[in-house]
């Protein structure tokens, strides 16, 4: 319930792991066999295969926590092979639309980058990443036409 996942997805393991002297909170989601998923134009198509992806998420009290999911791929009738998005990402970020509000929050907040960084122990050139990617869908989508 606290990650908000809904039907084809669920909760599959919970793991803590000391990795270099640091626990961590790892959590595996899958998706139901059998599903069908749809592409950009709303066609439903079976699994092709899966690959295998990590999201950094928001920490669970102090540890930092991880989502992993072998997240499915379709192919279309044009020999396509999309991977299908899952609604906890914004594509090839890394993190999930949860870690980057909470990171949006904070430099809203006139918290320097930097120390955002410091305080989610990340690296504050990816968390650039993530205030440009905002700032820029922000000004594109304010742009009068």
């Amino acid at each position: 319930m606290a990650l908000g996942l809904q039907h084809p997805w669920s909760l599959q393991g919970v793991e803590f792991k000391t990795i270099d002297g640091k626990k961590e909170l790892h959590i595996t989601i899958d998706f139901e066999n059998g599903t069908k998923f749809c592409d950009d134009a709303g066609n439903f198509y079976g699994v092709y295969d899966t690959r295998e992806k990590t999201w950094r998420h928001l920490n669970f009290f102090e540890h930092h926590c991880y989502l992993h999911c072998k997240v499915p791929r379709i192919i279309t009738p044009e020999g396509n092979v999309n991977l299908v998005t899952v609604p906890w990402e914004r594509e090839g970020s890394g993190f999930t639309l949860l870690f980057e509000s909470f990171v949006m929050l904070l430099i809203e907040s006139e918290m320097p980058v930097n120390k955002v960084g410091v305080l989610l122990g990340e690296n504050a050139h990816r968390l650039w990443t993530i205030f440009n990617y905002w700032m820029g869908r922000a000004y594109s989508e304010d742009k009068p036409e």
